[in-house]
């Protein structure tokens, strides 16, 4: 596995250890302290995650215009760690709004760009490896932030405030060892770089691809935005003060079954990982509507760890496999638009069901948008290519 990719899985652990400390305390800081609704909670949320998606295109075709990928990876991870105090010193639920968009416009910015180097970088043979590899760093961050919460939270007695403070530090490492610790991969003499986004070049964007974009969508329809687990986990008694551990249940078990998941797709059929995805998902969604005591709770945040970690990393790797390379950015990119748009449809249809039927009924909503992502698949036609069989 070249070393550029162990680096560039780093650089997503530091910043997902800040990004983190913020997002594992954000739902119950927008319910408790600024005292917002599940609706207020769905719509942040899912603006957020849409904002960054959608920025992608636009990351995503500036770096295939340009054929330079590391200079607006840098531009992403800075605007990711300075948007960081917004959120210490946010007294609105609006303000918090302005926070995670400046927050996700960074990511937005550099996730095209990062996906599209790491499948520069890493050999055809290796790729579903390398994407998982990256993932399962990147997800190692993701449970080390929640658990740092959750340590100064104990510590500081609950001073939410105090804790957004500290997440500017990883922020600005990960940005130091991208600036230091990568040197991009030189593009072939003489190669022309053209418009991606005019028609001739969209139309070299096989069908295949697109086939993969449409599944993804029916993927991320059925999977809203983690906030929701974590204000079910309250529902079930959770302490304040361990609502983070949420984050770290799911994690952990995504960043230990990203990597052999990724190994397993460059080898293993990619329908029978997906449908393996959704049959987890759906599982998970059974669970947390069927109660929110504890062990029903963890059992379903962990299942859904398990189906991100079988997914997650296989969409990159498909996405790598059917667009051209002069094309991965674009690729990413729209891929990433039609995702966020279905993410903001998800997360705010969860928050209306929760505020007027209750959590049980966005689960079971999850549940049904699984069971038509399944019949899509098994139906073997329409949107599903050949590459995923």
């Amino acid at each position: 596995m070249p070393r550029a990719i162990w680096i560039l899985g780093f650089v997503s652990l530091l910043m997902d250890v800040s990004s983190e400390l913020i997002h594992s305390l954000l739902p119950v800081f927008l319910v408790t302290t600024l005292g917002a609704s599940a609706l207020a909670v769905g719509v942040i949320e899912g603006l957020g995650e849409a904002t960054a998606l959608i920025v992608k295109v636009f990351s995503g075709v500036l770096s295939d215009r340009w054929g330079r990928r590391k200079g607006l990876a840098v531009l992403g991870y800075g605007l990711g760690a300075v948007s960081k105090p917004l959120f210490a010193i946010a007294a609105s639920a609006d303000m918090v709004l302005f926070a995670r968009l400046s927050d996700r416009i960074g990511k937005g910015i550099r996730g095209a760009p990062r996906d599209a180097l790491v499948a520069d970088i890493a050999p055809p043979e290796l790729r579903g490896a390398a994407f998982g590899l990256r993932q399962s760093l990147d997800t190692v961050g993701a449970f080390l932030g929640p658990l740092l919460a959750m340590g100064l939270m104990l510590l500081w007695a609950n001073d939410i405030r105090a804790v957004f403070w500290v997440a500017i530090i990883p922020g600005l490492l990960s940005v130091a060892l991208l600036i230091g610790g990568i040197t991009e991969p030189e593009h072939p003499a003489g190669s022309v770089r053209t418009n991606p986004i005019v028609r001739d070049s969209l139309r070299r964007l096989p069908r295949a691809y697109w086939g993969v974009v449409a599944v993804g969508a029916l993927f991320t329809l059925a999977r809203f935005s983690e906030a929701f687990l974590v204000l079910r986990a309250t529902q079930g008694g959770l302490p304040l003060a361990y609502t983070p551990l949420v984050l770290v249940a799911m994690n952990v078990v995504y960043s230990l079954s990203a990597y052999p998941f990724g190994r397993l797709s460059d080898r293993m059929g990619h329908r029978k990982l997906l449908l393996l995805g959704l049959g987890l998902l759906i599982a998970a969604d059974a669970a947390l509507a069927y109660s929110p005591a504890w062990g029903w709770a963890w059992l379903g945040i962990s299942l859904w760890g398990l189906h991100l970690g079988v997914t997650q990393g296989l969409f990159a790797k498909l996405v790598a496999d059917t667009a051209p390379s002069d094309l991965r950015g674009t690729a990413y990119g729209f891929f990433n638009l039609v995702a966020g748009s279905a993410m903001l449809l998800a997360s705010v249809l969860a928050g209306v069901l929760w505020d007027g039927i209750g959590a049980s009924g966005t689960f079971v909503a999850g549940a049904v948008f699984c069971a038509l992502a399944v019949i899509v698949l098994l139906a073997g036609r329409g949107p599903v290519p050949s590459k995923l069989a």
